[in-house]
């Protein structure tokens, strides 16, 4: 494992467990739980790997990622051999009071007594004004005062205008980014990267795959890749491009399989940061994959689950992941398919277009307007495919091709 330490002495394996897309079974009520075993068997392997940084929060698996993290990890490796981090619930916490009630629920379900790096959970210009007014962010600081938080810091989902507020508001230990080569540009990432940069921030990365989108791209722009580079993952591209920003010091990847575990581990188990630094020459190939990937066709949606439930039981993540697989390069029979595999009434066609998920998107993805693209184009598509289908049933029946 390759690792950087930051000015404050903690040694951070470059890659780092992100505790939010652990693998998953269906209970009888349609719920999804933590798959223990499977989860812990991952937890157990990125130890033996090198990882030492875990990041949890309070919403993560519908509550249950901090007590898994508790019990799969706090409880079984030495507590100074690993980093732990979580984050407040911004949302739900209007007071200090509020938010010391749900820290002390935290360490319980993590099972310690301090944690090592907090940040504030998802924070733009309104929910940062919120915790500066009433006073939650001085709440947060005051606590690092006393040890049981040992790094304070942010997630952030806003704007650079908002970012700038930020940084001058508190002498932050670190800033945790939405960072990735597709969003670079399109969500201005490499502005608000900068920022942290001349601030001195050490910037913490997640979504590096955004959501898994950059670790299958379309068939042109995966060939690109691998005339490259054969004996590198697609995924490994995205990580690299992260890891060769000087002021990053660890990347999350939200693993849900042991062989996605695996291909990171490989990708930052090398002899050093020089082999994950991209050359001249990888990055023309990477903007050449880039061009040819059809990224730009696709709904911006990273899985992350934050909007949902929908209220009319709308499987969003389900619809923009069945669509992006497509427009992608899937085929249209591959996209029926994966809508076959939602429940009747999730489809893109139930949203009645309430807005209750929009502001709960870190995104900022106008859903219900997405949904309407969405359902209007599968629409023409069944049904260019149904007359396909029976054109070739009546074609059969005649006994021509």
């Amino acid at each position: 494992m390759i690792y950087r330490s930051l000015l404050t002495g903690e040694k951070l394996s470059r890659l780092a467990f992100g505790i939010m897309r652990l693998p998953v079974i269906k209970t009888e009520n349609g719920a999804e739980d933590i798959d223990t075993q499977a989860a812990t068997e991952m937890i157990d392997r990125a130890i033996a790997g090198g990882v030492n940084y875990f990041d949890t929060a309070w919403p993560y698996h519908e509550g249950q990622s901090e007590p898994f993290l508790g019990t799969a990890l706090v409880d079984r490796y030495p507590r100074g051999s690993f980093y732990l981090a979580t984050k407040l619930p911004v949302w739900e916490t209007d007071s200090p009071e509020q938010a010391q009630a749900v820290f002390e629920k935290q360490l319980i379900k993590l099972r310690t007594d301090y944690i090592d790096f907090y940040l504030m959970h998802a924070l733009d210009g309104k929910s940062f004004d919120q915790i500066v007014q009433n006073g939650v962010l001085q709440w947060a600081i005051d606590l690092q005062k006393t040890g049981r938080i040992k790094r304070l810091g942010f997630s952030f989902h806003g704007t650079v205008d908002e970012m700038r507020r930020i940084i001058d508001a508190h002498s932050w230990d670190f800033g945790m980014l939405q960072l990735n080569y597709l969003d670079w540009e399109l969500q201005k990432a490499g502005e608000t990267y900068q920022m942290l940069a001349d601030a001195g921030i050490p910037v913490f990365v997640m979504e590096p795959v955004r959501g898994g989108k950059l670790a299958k791209l379309t068939d042109a722009a995966e060939e690109i890749m691998k005339a490259a580079q054969p004996n590198r993952s697609i995924a490994s591209w995205a990580f690299r491009y992260v890891a060769s920003l000087p002021n990053v010091f660890t990347i999350l990847s939200g693993m849900s399989t042991l062989e996605q575990l695996e291909d990171n581990l490989d990708t930052f188990s090398s002899e050093g940061e020089a082999d994950l630094a991209l050359t001249g020459a990888d990055r023309e190939t990477l903007a050449a994959a880039l061009a040819a990937s059809n990224l730009s066709a696709v709904v911006p949606c990273t899985a992350c689950k934050y909007c949902m439930p929908c209220p009319y039981e709308v499987d969003i993540a389900g619809v923009f992941g069945s669509y992006n697989a497509y427009k992608m390069g899937g085929s249209a029979f591959g996209y029926k398919m994966g809508l076959k595999a939602l429940e009747d009434g999730t489809l893109a066609d139930s949203c009645i277009d309430c807005g209750e998920c929009v502001p709960l998107c870190p995104q900022d993805i106008d859903i219900p307007a997405e949904m309407e693209k969405v359902a209007i184009e599968t629409a023409k598509l069944l049904t260019i495919d149904e007359y396909r289908d029976e054109r070739a049933e009546m074609m059969v029946k005649r006994g021509t091709d």
